[in-house]
């Protein structure tokens, strides 16, 4: 990965990640976290609708196809998009730990264009935790799971409360989510959170 920067590099006191005993089975869709979520969401017409299985340990599979929605050039990604891909990947790795956490700092590396129609196989891993700290990495490849790197990232994520959500997102978005079944269950099974 690149592991260029000094803020990505776990503090020697880092610890090795531990899957959550109750984190969804290997194999498992993890599903999207929220239906208007522009990465993973169902309700976002133009959204990504990334789809995340869990692996074994903490890691996960995901899958995106670029839609011409997605592009930036002609008949290529969008960097921001690719970048959301990798951000809602390494994101959806928190399922495994059962911690609520937000991206502190992401950072991408382009390694090939990825066009319109083709398929993003991401491969993440959580490599460390560190206090509310969580140091994560990723790869998206085109024309399967085996082939060519198109993109790669490494991320820091910081564990949150859900009352950061609550503080800081729209009451109404904040309402509709707490009212939604699939989104109470998913929250109970986060109350372990400070």
């Amino acid at each position: 990965m690149s592991g260029g920067s000094p803020v990505l590099q776990p503090p020697a006191d880092a610890v090795k990640p531990v899957r959550h005993p109750d984190a969804p089975a290997p194999g498992e869709l993890l599903g999207a976290h929220y239906g208007q979520c522009f990465g993973c969401g169902d309700e976002q017409p133009h959204g990504l609708r990334l789809a995340a299985r869990a692996g074994d340990g903490v890691c996960l599979t995901a899958e995106f196809t670029v839609q011409p929605a997605h592009q930036g050039a002609p008949g290529l990604a969008h960097g921001g998009v690719l970048a959301t891909a990798l951000d809602e990947t390494l994101g959806s790795l928190n399922w495994l730990l059962r911690t609520i956490a937000v991206t502190g700092r992401l950072e991408t590396d382009f390694v090939r264009p990825v066009p319109v129609g083709a398929t993003l196989h991401l491969q993440a891993e959580v490599t460390a935790v560190a206090g509310r700290k969580i140091y994560s990495t990723a790869t998206g490849r085109i024309g399967g799971p085996d082939g060519p790197v198109a993109v790669r990232a490494d991320a820091l994520f910081i564990e949150v409360a859900v009352q950061h959500f609550v503080d800081n997102g729209r009451p109404e978005e904040i309402r509709a989510a707490m009212d939604d079944p699939d989104q109470i269950r998913r929250a109970r099974a986060f109350e372990v959170n400070p």
